[in-house]
């Protein structure tokens, strides 16, 4: 599969796996649109902003991906991250199906789904168990994931 989505997606995931947030988006379309069940949509810097937010912050992350196929401007990957929960130290395996498309040779929109129930049950514990599936639940982890985001930027103006 050795198309240029495919080299593409393996060089956005290989630098994350790496820690590599500039690598990571220099993948990304200056008009890039990013949007997962944790924090909705991201456009442009502010979803780089939060992969180097998720990297830097990351004291244990391991990521590995698969990918599922790259063709006609488009990429399926599935990856899956390793990492202690910063708000809680609980251990997070997260599986994520990310859908890629591209523009200019690069990624121009990144969708990730995962189960956000599943997520939260490991990274909240037992009010994820209770809770996670509510959509009180998912507003208030997306407003904990823009908030954080938005410190961030803060610190980080250039990149947001």
């Amino acid at each position: 599969m050795a198309t240029v989505e495919a080299e593409l997606a393996q060089r956005f995931y290989s630098a994350f796996a790496a820690r590599d947030w500039q690598a990571m988006l220099a993948c990304y379309h200056p008009e890039v649109v990013f949007d997962d069940p944790a924090f909705g949509r991201l456009e442009g810097k502010r979803a780089g902003a939060m992969w180097r937010m998720l990297v830097e912050g990351a004291s244990q992350l391991e990521v590995r991906h698969r990918l599922v196929s790259a063709a006609d401007g488009r990429a399926l990957v599935h990856w899956e991250a390793r990492y202690p929960f910063s708000g809680s130290g609980r251990p997070v395996h997260n599986r994520i199906v990310a859908q890629l498309e591209y523009r200019d040779g690069l990624i121009v929109r990144h969708h990730d789904d995962f189960d956000l129930w599943a997520w939260s049950r490991m990274a909240l514990g037992l009010p994820g168990v209770l809770l996670g599936w509510t959509p009180w639940m998912r507003q208030r982890i997306r407003a904990m994931a823009l908030q954080k985001l938005e410190r961030f930027i803060a610190k980080h103006p250039e990149s947001g």
